[in-house]
């Protein structure tokens, strides 16, 4: 994929940090990153989140750790890019859970607003994508990985 646009997700932040400075008080900049693992998913799930439907997101531990990113933290903040890397929205941390994957429940997975937004389909699909990537971290997928799950608000818009 195309790397994220960091100078426009600066810009941004600025813009966001100017207009919301009660929010914005992240220590630094947030990380700048995008849903899924190639363009066609990422703008598929920035969709789910700018039209008003997606509102949680999972992510193995092992993501953060291979990227060397300090897990998220309640009030903390993200920018989230499209497919081509353009930053296109500012996401702010409202709920965090360290869990496996059985630990994921309907509701969970309604809010992530993929699929049907059933359970069984998060499980699926989920399963599925950890283990597309799992070979890129160095690890095999386990139903015995950490995920954390996150879910969030949407906090400004390009």
């Amino acid at each position: 994929m195309e790397p994220v646009d960091l100078t426009a997700a600066a810009e941004m932040w600025k813009a966001y940090q100017s207009a919301h400075p009660d929010l914005a008080t992240d220590n630094e900049m947030p990380s700048v990153e995008r849903f899924g693992d190639h363009p066609a998913l990422s703008d598929e799930l920035l969709g789910l989140v700018i039209d008003g439907e997606k509102r949680a997101t999972a992510t193995l531990l092992k993501e953060f750790e291979a990227e060397g990113q300090q897990l998220p933290r309640i009030g903390s903040h993200w920018i989230a890019c499209d497919g081509a890397g353009r930053p296109r929205a500012i996401l702010r941390s409202t709920e965090l859970r360290i869990g496996t994957i059985d630990t994921a429940d309907a509701a969970f997975a309604y809010d992530e607003a993929e699929d049907d937004r059933s359970l069984d389909a998060w499980l699926l699909g989920h399963r599925t994508y950890w283990n597309r990537i799992c070979p890129s971290l160095g690890i095999e997928w386990s139903d015995d990985l950490e995920i954390l799950f996150e879910r969030f608000t949407v906090a400004w818009t390009a």
